[in-house]
C-alpha cells in the first residue's frame, strides 16, 4: 500500500540551495528520519514503505543537489563546493528544528549509513536509536575497493570502466579522473563518463538474487547528477577520513541495528563488523541471502529493525 506524505516543503538551507521534505504516517508517531543512498539518489515512493504508518511519523528528505531538492547537481554550472557531509548535517539539524522533534530514531541505507554515522556521533543528543542497512564510512580503503579492488570479481566489467578514462588523466585515481570527466566542458565527454559510471554501480552490486538493474539509470540527467554526487564524495572521503569507525565509541549507549548482506561486495562486511566492536550497543545482522542491489530481504529486516529499536 503506498503511504502519501500529510506534509512536506522546501527548506531553505543557505548557500542557494532548497531541500525538499516530507512526512509521513502518524503525525503523533515515532519520528523516523530517513536519509537515502547514493549520494544523490533521492527518496522515492519506495522508501516509504519500509515504516509502520500506525506507528512511525517518518521524516523523509531529498539531500543537497539531488531528487526535489534545488538546484541539481546536474545543472550545467552546478556547484558542489557547499555540498559536504558538514553541510548535510547542518541541513538534518535545521530540519529537526523545523520539524519541532526533540530527538528521532535515525534509519540510514548505503551512503546514508555513513551520513547517519556522522550526524549521529555530531549529535549523539538528539538520537534514540540507529537502524543502519547496507554499511558503509565511504574510507579512503572503501573507496579504492569498489573503484579498483572490486573489479577483481567484475574483470570485463571493470575494464571498460577504466578504459574510458582519457590518457591525459590516467595518472589519476579513477574516482579522481571520473569527478573531473563529468564536469567537462564537452558535452560528449560528460555523457559518456556518467553512462560508464551508472554501468560500474550496476555491475558491482548485481551478486543479490533479485537484484535488477537500475531503472533510474536510464535518464541522462539523472545519471549526470548522480555520478558528480558519488564521485564528489567518495574522492573527498565523504570530508571525514577514518573518523566513523575511530569514533564510533561515542555512540555508546546509543541502541543500534546493522544490516548486512552476505553477499554485498560493494561494501564488504569487514565495516560493519569492525562498527559492531568499538559500538557496544549495536546489533549485527547479516543476511545470507544479500547483497548490496537485492531490495527484498533488506526491506523486511529494515522494517523489523524499526519495530523493535522505534516502538
Amino acid at each position: 500500500m503506498l503511504v502519501e506524505p500529510y506534509d512536506s516543503g522546501m527548506l531553505d538551507v543557505g548557500n542557494g540551495h532548497s531541500v525538499y521534505w516530507e512526512c509521513c504516517g502518524n503525525p503523533d508517531g515515532t519520528p523516523v528520519l530517513f536519509l537515502h543512498g547514493g549520494p544523490g539518489s533521492g527518496c522515492s515512493e519506495t522508501s516509504r514503505k519500509m515504516f509502520d504508518p500506525q506507528s512511525h511519523r517518518a521524516i523523509l528528505f531529498d539531500q543537497r543537489g539531488c531528487g526535489r531538492s534545488r538546484p541539481l547537481a546536474s545543472e550545467q554550472d552546478a556547484d558542489l563546493t557547499t555540498n559536504t557531509t558538514q553541510h548535510l548535517i547542518d541541513d538534518i539539524e535545521r530540519l529537526r528544528r523545523l520539524l519541532r522533534i526533540e530527538k528521532w530514531t535515525v534509519l540510514g541505507a548505503s551512503w546514508g549509513t555513513t551520513l547517519g554515522l556522522a550526524y549521529a556521533q555530531t549529535h549523539t543528543e538528539c538520537v534514540v536509536a540507529l537502524v543502519l542497512a547496507l554499511v558503509t564510512t565511504t574510507s579512503c580503503r572503501e573507496v579504492e575497493w569498489i573503484t579498483k579492488g572490486v573489479g577483481r570479481l567484475f574483470p570485463q566489467e571493470w575494464e571498460s570502466f577504466a578504459a574510458a578514462v582519457p590518457s591525459n588523466l590516467r595518472d589519476r585515481r579513477l574516482v579522481d579522473a571520473y569527478a573531473e570527466m563529468l564536469f567537462d566542458a564537452d558535452l560528449a565527454v560528460r555523457e559518456l563518463a556518467a553512462r560508464k559510471w551508472c554501468e560500474w554501480e550496476d555491475a558491482h552490486v548485481s551478486l543479490s538474487p533479485d537484484w535488477k538493474p537500475n531503472p533510474r539509470f536510464q535518464d541522462a540527467a539523472f545519471r549526470l547528477g548522480f555520478s558528480r554526487l558519488v564521485t564528489h564524495y567518495w574522492r573527498n572521503a565523504a570530508f571525514l577520513g577514518d573518523e566513523l569507525l575511530r569514533d564510533a565509541p561515542l555512540l555508546n549507549g546509543i541502541p543500534g541495528e546493522m544490516i548486512h548482506g552476505r553477499y554485498d561486495v560493494s561494501s564488504p562486511l569487514e565495516t560493519a563488523w569492525c562498527l559492531s566492536k568499538r559500538w557496544n550497543t549495536s546489533k549485527l545482522q547479516i543476511l545470507d541471502n544479500a547483497g548490496h542491489g537485492g531490495r527484498t530481504s533488506i526491506f523486511d529486516a529494515i522494517a523489523l529493525a524499526l519495530g523493535r529499536v522505534a516502538n
